[in-house]
This record gives structure tokens, C-alpha cells and sequence, in this order.
């Protein structure tokens, strides 16, 4: 089999991973003359980093073959699907390749359980380890870890990757058992839990001190996972839940949410259809708010069905559930209080706070400040605006949003 036969199958194979975002990393490029490669530069767009640059990385698996029978996944032992293996020079060659056109920025290589956990780690080790050291390539490697690799593998791996990332699956310890039978949660969890001590030993190590940098370096831009939405009977209460956790317990840099997609010859234990793509963008949002605007993930979904309205975004749905907390006094509220008003992205924020150290905000500066004040005016006071109190308490105000609710982005 050809070289491009194999990148269409082993490209195509690992479109199901969404956790590829090129963020976080140290900076690295090849000025100096003595290598290839950047962490820094642009190229075709493939997806994009949670600071919201376009990203471009060869996404692709080592192999397609696997030895694991997970029913989610199409390249499970027992699919009926073209099965394909890169040798390692032909990834080393082809990412080289790649970057040298201008069409990425950097590798995202995964690959399915061959022989096992160990042999599948060294040979993606084996790719890192000759683009760093035998063609000085500085730009971005994202590793996907396997799940009881040694650690001698562990800590080589993060020695050339800048970020490695092991996938939780999904959020509850009896589907991963009903779906991914040869999979172990807690050999998962383990796995995280070394990766995190080796991320925290490098970064102490990485603290100016008269000897210099006490620690090896490790995967300066952290680990990730990702969880299948819809593939089990999980609701988004659960699943959230499940990704403070993961934050709390790994310190993760982000978690990835994969919608379900049916697969040919699936088994009778999964959905017939996929769950609605905006439940995935929801969860997106969800995971922001516990990230960056202060939420607890108790307090994020309410009610007995534990899902998030797929009508309205979770913050907004948030504050019409707490409508006695508002209006607020945009001019002398908190940082954490103006963070919860529909909206208000935490940009926006910063920047009402800063300018109200000038001058006082009125309604003719929220457009100013890029504010989407027709979200926020029922929500809060100027000294030119007040909101009738009566209109916060009444159902009107749900209708109200209702139509804009595919509107998307994070700042809300």
C-alpha cells in the first residue's frame, strides 16, 4: 500500500479525536538557523486553540489496526473497515513534508493498541524522538498517551511532545466497562495521575534557582482528554461533573467533548442516532464558565433531567434561574458578579472594569466595549438604564432569548 492510500485511511481514521488544539506550549522557533519548525506560525486551518487562533496539524494514526474492541469506535477490532499502518520514518517524512509546504503548524499522532501498550508507546515515541533529534523540528507534537505504557515511555514521551493527552471515553465507570470492555478507568485515571506529578515536578523545576532548571522538561503545554457525548446514557449533569473532577484531580488543560457518530455494523448497545451537535456546544460552554467565569458544576445544570436547554446558553438559562440576583450596578459590582451576567464575556469584563476607573459606564459604552447590551440590559443598571424589576420575573423574558439561541461563541 502507498504512502497516500495510507494517510486517506489513517487521516480519515483519526477525525473522531477533537483533542488537537495547539495551545499552552512554550514558544520555540528556527531563527537561530538550527532547526525546523515553529510553535508560533500559521497555516491552513484545520481547527482552532481555545485563544481562538486558527491551527493547522497533521492529525493522523500511527495505525488503524487495533487489538481492542470498543464498540463506539469504528476502528475497533471486529469493524469491517480498510486497516492501514505508517512505519515510523513515512510519519516522520510526511510531517516534514507537510510543514516544509506551509500546510501545518505541527503533528497530532495517535494510534490504535498494536501487540501492546507498551510496543504502540514506543513506536509513537520513536516519531517524536527522530523529528526533535535527528531533524531538529521545533514545532508543535501533541502524543496520545496509552493508557499503561511504562514509565520510562511516560517520561520520554514528555520529553519531546509539548502536550500529551489520554482519553477518559466516557464519564461514567460502567459504560466505559459495557462499550470499551478492555479498557480500565482506573488504569486511565493512573495514567493521569503520573502524567500530572511529572507536569508538577517540571514545573518546579522549571523556577529560576542558582543551579538553573532542576527538572527535565515535560509537556510544557499540559494533558487533555476528551469524552464521547451520546454514546451512553450519561446527562450533561454527569458529564460535567465528571470534568471538574478531571480538572480538579489532573489539573487538565482542557477537556474535549466528541459527539457520538454512528458507525457502520454498530453493536445494539449504542444509539441509533447521533445526539444534537448543539448538546456538544453547550457542554463547551458549560466547560467554560467552570474555567473561566467562576462557576461550580452543581450549579451549572438544575433540575431532575440533568441536561442543559438546548434553546439558550448555560449562563443565560443560569441567570433566568436566579433572576433575584439582578439587575446589577454594572459601576460597582464585582469582578465574580459581572462574570455571570449574559453577555459578559471575561474580556468584556476586564475592560468594564478598567474603564469605569475613569469614568462612569453608561449604556452608550457598552456597544463601545463590543458588549451585546440587548443580552445584557435586562440583567443590569446604568445610570442612564434601569430595567423594569417585573419584566425580570416574567416569562417573557425566556421567549425573549429563545430565538437567538443558535448564536454561538463563548462570550456569553
Amino acid at each position: 500500500m502507498d504512502v497516500r492510500r495510507k494517510l486517506e485511511i489513517l487521516a480519515d481514521a483519526a477525525k473522531y479525536d477533537a483533542s488537537c488544539a495547539s495551545s499552552g506550549t512554550e514558544k520555540r522557533d528556527s531563527r537561530d538557523g538550527k532547526g525546523i519548525g515553529s510553535t508560533e506560525g500559521m497555516g491552513i486551518c484545520h481547527s482552532y486553540a481555545p485563544d481562538g487562533r486558527c491551527i493547522s496539524l497533521l492529525k493522523i494514526l500511527l495505525t488503524n489496526a487495533c487489538n481492542f474492541d470498543c464498540l463506539y469506535c469504528v476502528n475497533r477490532a471486529s469493524s469491517n473497515v480498510p486497516r492501514a499502518r505508517f512505519t515510523v520514518d513515512e510519519v516522520v517524512k510526511l510531517t516534514l513534508d507537510f510543514y516544509r509546504r506551509n500546510y501545518i503548524e505541527g503533528l497530532f499522532l495517535s494510534s490504535g493498541i498494536i501487540k501492546s501498550p507498551d510496543y504502540t508507546m514506543e513506536q509513537v515515541v520513536a516519531v517524536a524522538r527522530k523529528l526533535r533529534e535527528e531533524h531538529h523540528f521545533r514545532g508543535y507534537i501533541h502524543l496520545k498517551t496509552i493508557p499503561e505504557a511504562g514509565d520510562a515511555l511516560i517520561t520520554e514521551a514528555g520529553k519531546y511532545a509539548d502536550r500529551l493527552s489520554i482519553n477518559i471515553e466516557v464519564p461514567e465507570e460502567g459504560s466505559l466497562k459495557n462499550l470499551a470492555p478492555e479498557k480500565d478507568v482506573r488504569a486511565i485515571r493512573r495514567t493521569m495521575g503520573r502524567l500530572r506529578l511529572k507536569l508538577d515536578e517540571a514545573k518546579e523545576g522549571a523556577k529560576p534557582t542558582p543551579r538553573g532548571r532542576t527538572a527535565p522538561r515535560f509537556a510544557p503545554g499540559g494533558q487533555s482528554t476528551q469524552m464521547i457525548v451520546g454514546a451512553d446514557s450519561a446527562n450533561d449533569a454527569t458529564i460535567i461533573k465528571t470534568s471538574a473532577n478531571l480538572y480538579g484531580s489532573y489539573n487538565l488543560k482542557r477537556v474535549y467533548y466528541s459527539a457520538f457518530s454512528p458507525i457502520p455494523d454498530a453493536s445494539r448497545a449504542l444509539p441509533l442516532r447521533a445526539p444534537p451537535l448543539m448538546r456538544e456546544h453547550r457542554l463547551y460552554q458549560a466547560d467554560w464558565l467552570m474555567r473561566f467565569y467562576g462557576f461550580d458544576a452543581d450549579e451549572i445544570v438544575e433540575g431532575e433531567g440533568g441536561m442543559l436547554p438546548l434553546d439558550m446558553d448555560p449562563k443565560l438559562a443560569w441567570a433566568l434561574r436566579n433572576r433575584e440576583r439582578f439587575p446589577l450596578d454594572v459601576n460597582r459590582a464585582s469582578r465574580e458578579e459581572l462574570l455571570r451576567v449574559p453577555g459578559f464575556g471575561a474580556r468584556t469584563v476586564q475592560r468594564i472594569i478598567e474603564t469605569r476607573r475613569i469614568s462612569s459606564i453608561r449604556t452608550g459604552d457598552l456597544a463601545r466595549l463590543h458588549v451585546p447590551y440587548r443580552k445584557a440590559l435586562p440583567f443590569i443598571v446604568l445610570p442612564d438604564h434601569r430595567p423594569v424589576i417585573t419584566q425580570l420575573d416574567s416569562a417573557r423574558l425566556i421567549e425573549r432569548f429563545k430565538p437567538k439561541a443558535e448564536q454561538l461563541g463563548f462570550g456569553f
